[in-house]
């Protein structure tokens, strides 16, 4: 019998939840053995209940807003409720279930009981720096198939009733390159999840579990009633789009992405029909991405200033056939995911910039700009692997410049590996790191974000980089009369000076001791036609180094003296 409750209690447990999913964050962060999780912040955590709805996620990846629910709702519908008991942690990175991205990020979910019945998960997504597979990092640019990216857990206990499956940790300890790593981020994800079980059961002590699950359904609602208000200032109708990714590191492309994106009412429709079949190279991605990328965009758009739920998002809805680069199907490569993941938000954005100008914004980088340097320490015999994103140039507005040095938008809470870690725990020398101002970026009456220059030397062979940059041959886009920004690139220089190599897609690509490593990333789109440029902002940019004179004359049509 449901226990009366009041608005100020909602509230109350509301806040609590989110809390949990923060506190969640901050634990995972704080016991993990990966740069690319305690310093880059690669992951995202959460809680939904017992249905697998999410209720609550913490700071941190926007892209994997939709593979936290996605994630719980494979293992309801693979165990019955007599397989699922306290203490029992899953584990599961397979791109083709619910919730599945690479192999690279690992979904470890429990399930969280009071008295015996079960109430909610706990839930996170991290990229692990090793998982097995034919290349370190197990990031592979030019694989064909699924298999030679790594190991695949399909939705697995690695805890039973709170004991580890020895056999399942001595399969993964023996199949990756930096086991202690690996397996310190699984017992780190694993602690997390038990946070996040002992904050929710004290918010089920305090209030009960009857006035706990009815203040859930309160907020769920409360996250779509607060969209609906939303849809009222909403354009109403249909505009299309499309992009192209350049290539899929095999050498097979351009690949066309579609869009068309309906809002009526109360439904806002991304329809992505037309999209080119899924690509022999890695850049596919599974209809759960998609979707993810579908919320990252709706979420931007409708902006319902509520935390995120499946109550926020029952109003949107994704459809695109099976079989497409944006939801592949088995044994598709699937490790450069987020070129297609990245595209398919763009996509949307762009076909909505003529409708939105003060919500959506010209063309940024477009890429998460992802390498995977190994090598090993010029000090030691010790292997180390360097997992770095990086950051680019984000696209105008119709009434600001573009972002300076900023992550791809899928990115979100993202941060740089610092320096001083960089130096200390990889074999390299960072002899650079700025904004790339040879590299124009996109002019306009409001111009494009700059991008970045980062400069590696290699300190000690062997060494290798794999690598893939999307957007190094069509580059962001500009709106209403701004012009393109620039591309992004990666160039290789030997210890004399004389460039070794110029791409943005490689694998294993060899490296010598002294030689220079210069990742280049794309600016952002002008948005306006640059004759509009306000003289005193573009001398501020001359002044600060952004754009030369020269350049400025050219693109700004402006005579400088």
């Amino acid at each position: 019998m449901n226990q009366a409750m009041d608005i100020f209690t909602i509230e109350v447990i509301k806040n609590a939840l989110v809390a949990i999913g923060e506190e969640m964050f901050l634990a995972l962060k704080r016991s993990s053995k990966s740069p690319i999780i305690y310093e880059s912040l690669d992951y995202g955590i959460g809680i939904t209940d017992a249905r697998g709805r999410l209720i609550a996620q913490g700071n941190g990846i926007p892209g994997f807003i939709g593979t936290l629910d996605g994630g719980v709702q494979t293992l309801l519908a693979k165990f019955s409720n007599d397989e699922i008991y306290p203490g029992d942690v899953f584990i599961l990175n397979d791109p083709y279930a619910g919730g599945g991205t690479h192999l690279s990020d690992v979904c470890m979910i429990r399930p969280v009981f009071y008295k015996q019945r079960l109430l909610a998960w706990t839930a996170n997504k991290a990229h692990w720096t090793e998982i097995g597979g034919k290349d370190p990092g197990s990031y592979s640019a030019d694989a064909s198939e699924v298999y030679q990216e790594g190991l695949q857990f399909p939705g697995i206990k690695v805890f039973d009733r709170g004991v580890a499956n020895q056999a399942l940790l001595d399969l993964i300890e023996a199949n990756v390159r930096l086991p202690d790593m690996t397996l310190g981020d699984l017992h780190a994800c694993a602690a997390s999840l038990q946070v996040g079980e002992q904050r929710f059961l004290s918010v089920v002590e305090k209030y009960g579990q009857d006035i706990t699950l009815q203040a859930i359904d309160s907020l769920l609602d409360h996250g779509d009633r607060m969209v609906c208000e939303r849809f009222k200032a909403l354009p109403k109708g249909s505009w299309c789009a499309k992009d192209v990714i350049d290539e899929d590191g095999v050498g097979n492309g351009p690949f066309k992405v579609k869009v068309k994106v309906t809002i009526s009412d109360n439904e806002f429709i991304l329809d992505y029909s037309g999209t080119d079949a899924q690509a022999p190279g890695p850049i596919n991605c599974s209809m759960g991405v998609l979707i993810s990328a579908a919320r990252e965009v709706f979420m931007g758009v409708v902006q319902p200033d509520v935390p995120a739920t499946e109550g926020c998002f029952r109003r949107l809805k994704v459809i695109c056939p099976e079989g497409t680069l944006l939801t592949a199907k088995r044994p598709a490569p699937v490790s450069s995911y987020f070129e297609a993941m990245v595209c398919a938000a763009d996509v949307a954005r762009r076909a909505l910039a003529s409708v939105l100008p003060g919500v959506v914004t010209a063309g940024q980088f477009g890429s998460v700009c992802t390498i995977n340097l190994s090598g090993r320490l010029p000090s030691s015999d010790e292997n180390y692997l360097l997992v770095e994103p990086l950051v680019g140039g984000w696209g105008a507005g119709v009434d600001k410049h573009g972002e300076s040095g900023q992550f791809c938008v899928g990115n979100g809470e993202t941060s740089n590996i610092p320096v001083e870690i960089l130096e200390a725990r990889y074999g390299i020398r960072v002899e650079r790191y700025s904004f790339d101002t040879d590299s124009a970026a996109g002019a306009g009456e409001y111009r494009g974000g700059l991008g970045v220059v980062h400069e590696y030397r290699v300190l000690a062979a062997p060494a290798d980089i794999s690598s893939f940059f999307g957007r190094a041959e069509t580059a962001p886009w500009g709106i209403d009369g701004g012009r393109d920004g620039s591309c992004n690139r990666i160039e290789v220089y030997d210890s004399s000076g004389n460039l070794k190599g110029c791409f943005a897609r490689t694998s294993r690509f060899e490296l010598s001791e002294g030689d220079l490593i210069r990742l280049i990333t794309g600016t952002g789109g002008g948005w306006g036609d640059p004759k509009n440029r306000c003289r005193d902002s573009l001398l501020g940019d001359i002044k600060n180094g952004y754009i030369s004179q020269e350049h400025a004359e050219q693109a700004y049509n402006h005579t400088i003296a």
